[in-house]
């Protein structure tokens, strides 16, 4: 392929691009590609150790600019992480690889508003099977867009916490839920005079086991 004289060849993409962001609760990351955002990385101790993960999941991906539509969704996840109640549905992601019932669990989990959860359990009926309620549990804890597919804002039964697969566990979902000041059920949680805390572990007594060995 020539190209005229003076002419500007268009931008070649590599299959993947990242690149990392300030939030409120630290650096984060987000990878795109042509047909949307492919993933989506809450902060680890380190901005380095936030790279690496993305660049585990994406190993061809290189760091760059995002594009006018990817700084949008920066923006928006950013938002969302001070406080703001920012609509992310309109978000394009890439799908491609994740496997289609775990696609309309994130459809559901989307439609969550800021400040409100469901449970695994209310997805699954919301889907047609409230036997599904382990495979909803099993697909947060595998989905690849956090912020952007809330999965903080799905609890275990009971309204407790369940799983985060995210660096801090439970602890930083709680700070998620505090952030969005979210309510449990059909009652707001008053976080202003309840601190939210992560349960303590229980301490082995030495001689004892416990389940993790």
């Amino acid at each position: 392929m020539t190209s005229r004289p003076g002419a500007t060849l268009p931008r070649v993409m590599s299959s993947y691009e990242f690149t990392l962001f300030d939030t409120a609760i630290g650096r984060c990351g987000i990878a795109w590609n042509a047909r949307g955002i492919v993933g989506v990385q809450l902060p680890e101790r380190r901005d380095d150790a936030t790279r690496v993960r993305l660049t585990r999941k994406f190993p061809d991906a290189t760091e760059a600019t995002p594009p006018d539509h990817v700084r949008q969704v920066i923006d928006g996840i950013i938002a969302v992480l001070r406080g703001e109640k920012r609509d992310l549905s309109g978000a394009a992601l890439d799908m491609e690889g994740v496997p289609g019932f775990h696609q309309q669990i994130y459809a559901v989990a989307r439609s969550i508003p800021a400040g409100a959860t469901l449970s695994y359990g209310d997805i699954a009926t919301r889907l047609g099977d409230r036997s599904a309620a382990r495979e909803v549990g099993e697909a947060m804890g595998q989905n690849p867009f956090p912020i952007i597919v809330p999965c903080h804002r799905v609890l275990a039964a009971g309204g407790k916490l369940g799983g985060f697969s995210a660096h801090g566990g439970i602890t930083t979902k709680l700070r998620l839920l505090e952030i969005e000041r979210a309510q449990i059920g059909e009652a707001p949680t008053l976080f202003g005079s309840l601190p939210l805390t992560a349960p303590r572990r229980r301490r082995q007594v030495r001689g004892s086991y416990g389940p993790n060995r």
